[in-house]
């Protein structure tokens, strides 16, 4: 008795996270018949180009489904023939083409949805004047570990860091390259006005840099030094500087902006550093190597939900605060807080609009998977084996 009464069980651990699949049909999508789906169409054809030049075998879906690439040729053979601005016949090819599964997180269908844009800086060539907060490339020291290479049970997570007596080392931290870890061994891509618009496109991933003469550079991702991103914003709210009502891409702005004293500190407690590289062509491009479609490419975790997948949205409005966000996006792009089975950034685009939108959205909601079918009709995917 007394060792029941004095002794507590331990605590139950976690589920490990695990992509869960429903089949549904696509009338139980809330809103299916409402959305303009022909919109959708120019973002997924360019993840079908990308899906065409894949090795047939390549794998191409959530683990567990079995999906390969040439599951996904039948559905984008058909596209290269459809209309693009019929919204009968999208909404009749979506239909053909894909079966509609509800996602969990063992079970649980409600995730995080965030929003984010495109930046846009000031900047210069070379460092003069005001221009002092240098965007570095790649680092030449930068070496990444993709360790399903040495291990199959640990594919898709890899370590990045760098060479050290001929060990693998941890990558400085933001804080250590702010103080000159990067010396002699990362080249500033361009050099920009503002610390702490510099720091927001890190964690964007892509952005316009403006230059006097009115020259616009693209900078897109190009590595991150392998540390766990920490979010400011959590560490105000613990400090009982906000709410997490309050929290936003705006009030984070200007908080710092409130507290020069403590703004770097504070920055430099997120250890993550991104580097860069110039982009050509048609920007901003996600992770995929797409450019994005404003208002339809979303950015996921590529561990649950492939590259290229549509993804039908029912969450709240990020826009109007009443009803719901319903509408068929891509899954195109992914980013160092974007993590789990049920969790999605949707990109808004370029300008102070798209900022705005982005900045305040903190929705919850669900998504769909809409997963290919085979050209005779048949479900392409296993979705038991996720689920």
């Amino acid at each position: 008795m007394l060792c029941l009464a004095g002794c507590h069980p331990s605590p139950k651990a976690p589920a490990p996270e695990r992509l869960t699949l429903q089949p549904v049909s696509f009338d139980d999508l809330p809103g299916w018949r409402d959305d303009a789906v022909a919109a959708a169409l120019p973002a997924l054809r360019r993840s079908c180009a990308k899906l065409a030049a894949a090795p047939p075998d390549a794998p191409a879906g959530p683990a567990g489904t079995g999906l390969r690439a040439q599951a996904w040729q039948g559905a984008c053979a058909a596209l290269g023939s459809l209309p693009g601005d019929d919204e009968t016949l999208a909404r009749a090819y979506f239909e053909r083409w894909f079966h509609p599964y509800r996602a969990g997180n063992n079970g649980m269908a409600e995730g995080l949805f965030t929003g984010y844009y495109e930046p846009e800086l000031h900047g210069a060539l070379h460092r003069y004047g005001r221009y002092t907060v240098p965007l570095y490339g790649r680092p030449q020291d930068l070496v990444t570990v993709e360790l399903g290479l040495f291990d199959a049970g640990l594919k898709g997570k890899r370590i990045d860091g760098r060479v050290v007596d001929g060990a693998l080392r941890p990558y400085p931290t933001r804080a250590e390259i702010e103080a000159g870890a990067l010396d002699g061994k990362a080249t500033p891509l361009l050099w920009v006005d503002d610390p702490i618009e510099a720091f927001f496109l890190e964690i964007q991933g892509s952005g316009r840099v403006v230059l006097e003469d009115g020259a616009v550079v693209q900078v897109g991702y190009a590595a991150q030094n392998g540390r766990n991103y920490r979010s400011i914003g959590k560490l105000l709210v613990e400090r009982g500087a906000m709410t997490l009502d309050e929290v936003s891409l705006q009030s984070l702005k200007a908080w710092l902006r409130d507290h020069p004293g403590q703004a770097k500190e504070l920055m430099d407690e997120n250890p993550a550093y991104v580097f860069f590289r110039k982009l050509p062509g048609e920007t901003p491009l996600g992770a995929e190597g797409v450019p994005l479609t404003p208002g339809r490419s979303l950015a996921v975790d590529p561990r649950f939900v492939p590259y290229g997948c549509p993804v039908w949205l029912d969450i709240e409005n990020p826009v109007s605060g009443v009803g719901r966000l319903r509408r068929l996006v891509i899954a195109q792009d992914t980013g160092s807080a974007i993590k789990g089975p049920v969790r999605g950034d949707l990109f808004w685009g370029t300008g102070s609009r798209a900022e705005e939108i982005a900045g305040h959205m903190r929705a919850r909601g669900a998504y769909y998977l809409l997963l290919p079918m085979a050209p005779d009709g048949a479900v392409a995917a296993s979705p038991a084996a996720s689920g």
